[in-house]
């Protein structure tokens, strides 16, 4: 949600400006419709996940320049008095179809298409790349950690390494729709009601004159949330003394919930610490760990048979390491009644106002996609592409983060297993219907 302090209309290109600058002083005013998608797949990607829909739309529900905006326009000299004068009124009156958060979508399908007079839709293209990539790219990845892991718990832990603020936010949000049962970013939890979860750092081991000593005073500050980090010094030895301080705990009613593994040979080391544990009657005490940790660093680790019982993944998930991007494009297919097709070598668009069709089996397994125009149906196949605003105004409430988490456990479980490989290996079939085939062959450049 956007706060009234947090404006972002000048959050933008100035080519986009420019661009409605000129529209304004041709008379261009006829409704432009542009289409949000992604061009191909980063390497060992086969599917994405949808996410960033929610800001976009409080976005442009609430879209208007503000005084001193305007102000800082007029004072680049780059703009007419009365361009400005029609910024001052410009509000967002168009419509919206978009596909909901935690939607499992793949290349070329649009995700959103936005139809309003040619400026209000493309001075929101900046924005909202801004805000599906990032969000879409994480919880893409995000995905691929948690189908790595194998029903194994993921923390985020990413927010001192993530790329700002906003971002650190977002990664957090983002990695809960795919799955992550919590984050250590607190002011996530507060803003999205993501449960939050933390031990402590190799500071706070140090800071003790005696290891055991640092367990013994973390155990009593927190009885019900004590989980020890274990491998500042000797992480056997770190272990032994928290089978120590479980049984201490034991005998006072109270438990140990877990230790954590922050370096080292997490193979091994989860092995041996899962022996001290079990050997001290703590078989119910969880192994946590983290460091480096992102899909590929999990599905090793546990190919290996290490004992690990939950995950912190922290920096290459939060920046998307592997995939630091994706090529996520908002591009006009439609102005007035002309379909509109950027001929650009390996830029090519798909014309028109167009839906997204979805056949699944008796089951409700995926079987293809269908790219349609936005009018037609085809038999039995769902479209995916909902309205979500319509004369500026929002249709429906935002559904809530644990509903759009659910529906991503829904849409993951339905795709096939041999999409979820991490070296993207299949890819998954995504067609064009006749009519919209038919559509291109009309288009102009």
């Amino acid at each position: 949600m956007i706060s009234p302090a947090e404006r972002f209309e000048l959050l933008t290109d100035l080519y986009e400006l420019t661009m409605a600058a000129s529209y304004f002083e041709n008379s261009m005013v006829e409704p432009a419709t542009f289409s949000l998608f992604i061009r191909n797949y980063p390497h060992g990607r086969s599917y994405f996940v949808a996410a960033g829909l929610e800001q976009f739309l409080d976005y442009v529900a609430n879209f208007h320049f503000s005084e001193s905006d305007l102000a800082y326009l007029d004072r680049t000299g780059l703009f007419s008095d009365d361009f400005l004068e029609y910024l001052k009124t410009m509000r967002f009156t168009g419509s919206i179809y978009g596909l909901a958060e935690g939607e499992v979508f793949f290349v070329d399908e649009p995700i959103l298409e936005v139809t309003a007079p040619i400026i209000e839709a493309q001075i929101l293209e900046t924005f909202v790349i801004n805000t599906a990539s990032l969000q879409s790219m994480i919880a893409t990845k995000a995905a691929r950690c948690v189908h790595a892991a194998r029903g194994r718990r993921l923390v985020d832990f990413s927010l001192r390494r993530s790329q700002g603020i906003d971002a650190g936010l977002k990664v957090a949000r983002s990695t809960y729709i795919a799955g992550f049962v919590a984050t250590s970013n607190v002011l996530a939890g507060k803003l999205y009601g993501i449960p939050i979860s933390g031990t402590m750092a190799h500071s706070y081991i140090s800071s003790f004159g005696d290891e055991i000593e640092a367990f013994r005073a973390f155990a009593r500050s927190f009885p019900k949330k004590t989980i020890l980090l274990i491998d500042t010094y000797d992480t056997v030895a770190g272990a032994r003394k928290a089978a120590i301080v479980g049984q201490e705990m034991a005998k006072e009613g109270h438990k140990l919930l877990g230790v954590r593994l922050d370096s080292g040979d997490m193979t091994l080391l989860s092995q041996q610490v899962r022996n001290v544990l079990d050997e001290a009657g703590l078989r119910d005490v969880e192994i946590f760990a983290s460091s480096g940790f992102d899909e590929y660093k999990i599905a090793r680790t546990l190919k290996e048979d290490a004992r690990i019982d939950a995950f912190g993944v922290g920096t290459k998930m939060g920046v998307s390491a592997d995939a630091p991007y994706f090529d996520m494009a908002y591009k006009l297919v439609q102005y007035g009644e002309r379909p509109i097709m950027k001929l650009s070598t390996g830029k090519v668009n798909l014309a028109g106002e167009k839906q997204v069709f979805r056949k699944t089996d008796h089951q409700g397994q995926f079987l293809e996609d269908i790219i349609g125009t936005r009018n037609e149906t085809i038999e039995a196949a769902c479209p995916l592409l909902e309205p979500v605003m319509q004369d500026g105004k929002l249709l429906r409430k935002h559904p809530s983060l644990e509903e759009i988490r659910e529906r991503f456990r829904k849409n993951f479980a339905a795709l096939d297993e041999k999409y979820k490989t991490l070296d993207g290996a299949h890819l998954y079939p995504v067609k064009l219907s006749a009519r919209l085939s038919a559509l291109q062959e009309t288009a102009s450049g």
